[in-house]
């Protein structure tokens, strides 16, 4: 089988998903992290890593790189399957994927569901889950991941760091705030990447950006405010998140051809590297995490633990998470940036309204509007930038 060839595309995280993949994978999600897992992705949105990829519906988004090759995986290149033109095709699994990785670890982690209290414990399984899949597909042909060095560790470990802090952050967030929220609040990692991005780069935007950046900034406000499930902890989470993953999209993107340097093809370290590299040096961190808020305590005696329903939802979301590192690469590979860009925001809609339906999630007029502005602002970044471009 032959290997997928990834170098080229998402070589530059943007401000919202790759989605990357996480420890397993969230968006964004949602995209963000494709380079992490999953759940990055979702962790922005809630994930892992990559892209897109995190895990906990921790997002971080991939931004494609405007004129970047798209890579066309021979088994993925016929135009249309069953009838039904293959772009559609991939924009729907990108979408199912990366919503519904926030929604499981939502589910996963939410106390109402099954009590389970570790959140770190479940990454440090789906980074475990991330890795050993990421294996299992090298064997099989279909990827061909960076080797461990150690100049390559080295360089890439405080990358890594920052990803644990991103995911985990994540994971905290949606243990006490909805998904709808979550998602909202997402969107101001934005506004804090295009902040740096102008101190720290030097980069100009349009006043059009800026004024959907300011619509973010007061949604979520307003959204928080009138929140009837409002606690201070899970929105202090929620600000870790949103300044991790600033700082997980702007260090990659400055550490990227440093990375370069210690590859065996001295090129960018392709995502589904990263996926290997950020979930498997996720796992000694993540594990001291464990130590230090005390989860080792008692762990296994967790009534989550011996309930078949809860071992199927974190070993599905750990399985989406890591998927979305491959329905990313086809999405992408079969359309433009902006219009992958743009689904991921679009997509965030039916994931906040499905959130707040099936975890009965207490709600007003006023934070319902207030959410559907905010999710409208992401849209309207999106279409923003690509104009400004």
């Amino acid at each position: 089988m032959k290997a997928i060839s990834v170098s080229g595309a998402g070589e530059e995280t943007g401000h919202a998903h790759p989605r990357h993949p996480h420890a397993a994978g969230h968006e964004d999600e949602e995209a963000g992290l494709l380079s992490s897992n999953g759940n990055a992705a979702a962790a922005a949105t809630g994930g892992h890593g990559a892209p897109p990829t995190g895990a906990a519906g921790a997002t971080a988004t991939i931004e494609p790189r405007a004129g970047a090759p798209s890579p066309k995986p021979s088994l993925l290149s016929a135009p249309t399957i069953g009838g039904v033109p293959t772009v559609l095709v991939a924009g729907m699994c990108y979408c199912a994927a990366s919503g519904s990785m926030v929604l499981l670890n939502k589910h996963a982690l939410n106390p109402k569901s099954f009590g389970f209290t570790a959140p770190n414990a479940l990454l440090a399984f789906q980074c475990t889950l991330a890795v050993a899949l990421v294996k299992l597909c090298e064997a099989l042909g279909y990827v061909k991941p960076q080797p461990f060095r150690r100049e390559l560790v080295r360089v890439w470990f405080p990358v890594n760091l920052i990803f644990v802090a991103m995911v985990g952050s994540s994971f905290y967030a949606l243990q006490h705030v909805g998904v709808a929220m979550v998602t909202v609040w997402k969107n101001l990692s934005n506004v804090v990447t295009a902040a740096c991005d102008v101190l720290i780069y030097g980069k100009r935007y349009t006043a059009a950006v800026w004024a959907t950046l300011a619509l973010m900034l007061v949604s979520a406000g307003v959204g928080a405010y009138t929140d009837l499930s409002f606690t201070w902890s899970g929105y202090g989470w929620q600000i870790v998140n949103c300044g991790a993953t600033s700082a997980y999209a702007l260090y990659l993107r400055s550490v990227m051809d440093r990375v370069a340097e210690h590859t065996t093809d001295r090129r960018r370290m392709d995502e589904f590297s990263m996926v290997l590299y950020n979930n498997a040096l996720s796992v000694p961190p993540v594990l001291v995490l464990m130590l230090a808020f005390g989860e080792h305590r008692g762990l296994l005696d967790q009534p989550a633990l011996r309930n078949p329903a809860f071992a199927a939802v974190a070993c599905l979301g750990g399985l989406i998470g890591f998927g979305i590192s491959f329905s990313a690469l086809w999405f992408l590979s079969q359309t433009t940036a902006t219009i992958y860009s743009l689904v991921g925001a679009l997509n965030k809609i039916p994931v906040a309204i499905v959130g707040i339906v099936l975890f009965h999630e207490a709600s007003s007029p006023q934070n319902l509007a207030s959410i559907f502005i905010g999710l409208g602002a992401g849209i309207l970044f999106v279409y923003a930038k690509a104009k400004g471009r």
